[in-house]
């Protein structure tokens, strides 16, 4: 990242352990940088769901649009985020569900290191919007 990552931590990730992430970095980027074979075909534009990942804790309640729609789409939403959509931070523990092992496909090409499309942020269903 330019500059250097401003903050790092640890997210925890079922069946890998602990990953080191910077704040602001896309989760799918985080994942396979730790070691994690997560399945990603579309490039990261949130285009298929292959990058789905489940939250023990830490879940945000910022969802993009792009996300939101494809879960919808898949009849997802409330079940699994998309590790493609989904910025690091503090506190994340998070069950990949598909990997390159468990499924025997490959991955598609590296996404890119800011979130794609450009996020229109929302808030996911269950979200707690109080202060």
């Amino acid at each position: 990242m330019l500059g250097g990552m401003t903050q790092t931590f640890t997210v925890q990730v079922a069946g890998f352990g602990e990953i080191e992430a910077g704040s602001g970095e896309r989760l799918v980027r985080a994942l396979e940088r730790g070691g994690v074979d997560i399945l990603h075909r579309c490039g990261g534009v949130a285009r298929c769901t292959t990058c789905r990942v489940t939250f023990e804790e830490g879940e945000p309640d910022a969802m993009t649009a792009a996300e939101f729609d494809k879960l919808s789409e898949k009849g997802l939403l409330g079940q699994a985020r998309l590790s493609c959509q989904i910025e690091c931070a503090p506190g994340m523990s998070v069950t990949p569900l598909q990997t390159e092992a468990s499924s025997g496909l490959e991955r598609g090409k590296a996404p890119a290191e800011q979130i794609e499309p450009d996020p229109v942020w929302t808030t996911r269903p269950g979200a707690s919007t109080e202060g």
